[in-house]
């Protein structure tokens, strides 16, 4: 995962260029930085995941060579959720946990909800930022989120609350809460711009690695080379 030229590349001797899509490798920068980041910091267990570059579908159809030799891809996350398989019920399926396993449990539903919306947070601020328009929890409203690349998001975090919490009032508080979470932390000012070298990164990878998948190791070597080079930089 080399990041030495965060622009597109050009691979001149074939005479094609790789373009990835700038706003899915905010999402996905975002998702991953949640998932690398957030979860350590609630001190959940490391979950594998990995970043791939489809070709970019408009109208429905794959994308191949453009007239002037433009591979366009989207990065997308696979993988990178704590719970595996989501019961039909939270509370059948931890009923005979320990009350100290059952809010083991209930974290990491909530951390992988909260990983999620950070991924279309990412994206949606990524937006504003380029269109030179304000940025607030206020303004960027949880329906909203589908036109950030969170349709599928969206509908895996309402299977998500439906198995968690039993009445649908319960389940828009909880949402409610785990929205602002993920907007607290991409909005961090440290988290953002790790968000942001991440993304640039994704978006200058060259012809070649963006047919390779990234891992979730590679990531987290990534965020810990950045993290370690800002805190020289800034002490």
């Amino acid at each position: 995962m080399r990041c030495e030229h965060p622009t597109v590349n050009t691979n001149a001797n074939l005479g094609t260029r790789t373009q990835i899509d700038k706003r899915t490798a905010y999402h996905q920068a975002g998702h991953a930085v949640a998932i690398c980041l957030g979860n350590r910091q609630k001190q959940l267990p490391d979950v594998h995941f990995q970043i791939v570059f489809k070709p970019q579908a408009r109208n429905g159809q794959q994308l191949g060579r453009s007239p002037r030799n433009l591979y366009q891809y989207r990065a997308t996350l696979e993988g990178g959720c704590l719970v595996q398989s989501l019961p039909h019920s939270f509370a059948d399926a931890t009923q005979a946990l320990s009350p100290l396993d059952q809010g083991q449990c209930r974290r990491a539903f909530e951390a992988d909800v909260a990983n999620l919306l950070a991924g279309s947070l990412a994206e949606a601020k990524y937006v504003a930022l380029r269109d030179g328009k304000p940025f607030s929890a206020t303004l960027v409203y949880l329906g909203a989120l589908q036109f950030y690349g969170g349709k599928a998001a969206m509908d895996t975090i309402t299977e998500y609350l439906e198995c968690l919490v039993p009445d649908q009032a319960g389940r828009m508080q909880k949402l409610a809460g785990l929205f602002l979470e993920a907007y607290s932390f991409i909005n961090q000012p440290s988290n953002w711009d790790a968000i942001t070298a991440l993304a640039e990164c994704i978006v200058g990878m060259q012809t070649d690695e963006a047919h390779s998948p990234i891992d979730c190791e590679e990531v987290a070597t990534f965020l810990e080379d950045y993290l370690a080079a800002s805190v020289r930089l800034t002490g």
